[in-house]
């Protein structure tokens, strides 16, 4: 059997990779250093015997506004890929810097009868549309329904549709979630996590605009 080479220690030019060339693990490692910061989806959802469960996902997006749908992937058939095909909904609660140590706990692997709200001390609130619990702790939640539910590779894509938005009013100013209160945590590779970092705006160019500046500038020229 052929090892396949993994990824050497330094480089003396750039790297040039197709995902069949290393083992699985380490063009994992590459993909999720790259694909920073991702947001990490707190989905909560109740098992079949009525057992609610929280665990953080940081495959997640935001994928449609009209109507709204979210989705987020799992590598394995976990408790809350279990728990969605025995009751389709759940609940994205927000992680924010003050709670990343209950959601790292929440991210072991916990037997399916174990209430991770409980161990990582977290207060279960009932949701407004969904019948799973949200966590009473996060600072905003997304209570979803599962719409699809797809084969991807070996991950589970589940895309939900949004039902209901709660954002605490901490978190709002001028009309708008403030990213600077809201403090959500970013997900990094391996056990990397950070925090927002500097905000900056960039206005969204238009073509018309662009168009009158390639003008001006021929004119220039001439």
């Amino acid at each position: 059997m052929t090892t396949r080479p993994g990824p050497p220690a330094h480089l003396s030019g750039p790297l040039e990779l197709a995902p069949a060339d290393w083992p699985v693990g380490d063009v994992y490692h590459v993909l999720t250093a790259l694909v920073v910061p991702r947001p990490i989806a707190w989905v909560s959802t109740v098992g079949a015997g009525g057992v609610p469960n929280v665990a953080p996902h940081s495959y997640f997006t935001l994928v449609s506004h009209d109507p709204p749908h979210v989705a987020f992937s799992t590598t394995a058939v976990r408790d809350t890929l279990t728990n969605l095909r025995a009751h389709p909904e759940f609940v994205v609660n927000v992680v924010t810097m003050d709670l990343v140590e209950p959601m790292n706990l929440t991210s072991a692997d916990f037997p399916p009868e174990q209430d991770e709200f409980r161990w990582a001390g977290l207060t279960a609130v009932a949701a407004r549309t969904v019948g799973v619990p949200r966590v009473g702790e996060a600072k905003a939640h997304l209570e979803c329904r599962v719409v699809h539910e797809l084969a991807v590779g070996t991950a589970t894509l589940v895309i939900g549709e949004v039902l209901h938005l709660h954002v605490d009013e901490r978190v709002w100013r001028d009309g708008r979630v403030d990213p600077r209160l809201l403090d959500p945590v970013c997900r990094l590779a391996g056990s990397g996590y950070a925090a927002l970092g500097e905000i900056f705006r960039l206005d969204r160019p238009r073509w018309t605009d662009l168009e009158r500046q390639e003008a001006d500038a021929r004119r220039n020229q001439g």
